[in-house]
């Protein structure tokens, strides 16, 4: 009598724990740890820049404004004495007040020529866009020099500035503007006006490109004109540029230099001085540098403040 086949079914093998051997060889180590060297990998040599060329550099500063020292001879401990000697100076305030004076040509007038930019140039496209952007940028992408010795030569006695009042009649207010006591920093904040103007438009023209189409329907529909349209619209949707705009102008307000070297070097008579020039006198001209630095120590407390201000005034409206 033939056996019938077996039917029983062998039991299931237990799948091998993690980490285990397997039978082609040990059992590879989990992915999340690689990973993450790789993406440290990716950021090291960004960080090592980043520590190299602004941490060491801040460090170094805060250092040094603690010290005497004329870039020469060896250092002297000074403690606290160059940031007495620096608060006793009527120069830092009154280049304190240029500068925050600046930003309102900086950042303030920019911000809104770049908001009526962006009105003017958004919408359907029109024949010409491209070469307006490409104009209103173009200041952005010139370095500071060219742009500082370009207006000294406008604002000159013989300058495009000068000759075109005196075209259409008004000879009589023609002046040195750059040399002018009362109006040198005006004429200097004008030159901001002028080279921020474009970065602005360009950030808000961005930011208005990311708005839904559908809420200009709605606003059309409800009988809101262009500027209902614009001021309930077209500014809360680019309310993050309009920080992010903020925030840059502010710092170069704050923290002009080179073109208040190439156009006034602070003249006349200290009515274009600010901050960073003084450091540059102090660290150069008179061989300074714990007072530099401790100028300069000063100047950066005084651009995050500012800054921080701004943003937290923009965070409250956004709330």
């Amino acid at each position: 009598m033939a056996r019938e086949p077996s039917t029983a079914v062998s039991p299931p093998r237990a799948a091998p724990a993690r980490g285990a051997e397997t039978a082609g060889g040990p059992a590879r180590p989990p992915r999340r740890l690689g990973r993450r060297a790789r993406g440290w990998l990716y950021v090291l040599p960004a960080l090592a820049v980043y520590l190299g060329f602004a941490i060491w550099p801040a460090l170094n500063t805060l250092r040094l404004s603690l010290l005497t020292w004329d870039g020469i001879l060896p250092p002297v401990w000074a403690g606290l004495s160059n940031y007495v000697k620096i608060f006793q100076d009527e120069a830092l305030y009154e280049a304190i007040l240029h500068s925050l004076a600046l930003i309102v040509f900086f950042s303030v007038i920019p911000i809104g020529v770049g908001l009526l930019m962006t009105a003017l140039l958004m919408g359907k496209v029109r024949r010409g866009m491209t070469f307006f952007r490409i104009v209103f940028f173009l200041p952005q992408v010139l370095p500071l020099v060219a742009v500082g010795i370009t207006w000294r030569w406008l604002y000159s006695e013989n300058g495009a500035v000068n000759q075109l009042l005196d075209a259409i009649g008004l000879a009589s207010v023609t002046r040195a503007w750059l040399g002018d006591y009362g109006l040198a920093l005006i004429a200097l904040g004008l030159i901001g006006t002028w080279v921020m103007s474009g970065l602005c438009m360009m950030l808000f023209l961005a930011g208005a490109q990311k708005i839904d189409p559908s809420l200009y329907e709605a606003a059309r529909l409800d009988g809101a004109g262009a500027l209902r349209q614009f001021r309930h619209v077209t500014v809360p949707g680019v309310r993050r540029e309009i920080t992010v705009a903020g925030v840059i102008t502010t710092i170069a307000a704050l923290a002009s230099f080179d073109l208040v070297f190439v156009t006034t070097n602070g003249g006349p008579a200290g009515q274009t001085n600010v901050p960073g020039l003084l450091v540059y006198r102090l660290a150069f001209n008179e061989g300074d540098i714990g007072g530099a630095s401790a100028l300069a120590v000063v100047l950066t407390v005084i651009v995050i403040a500012v800054v921080s201000a701004v943003r937290y005034f923009t965070r409250d409206e956004e709330r």
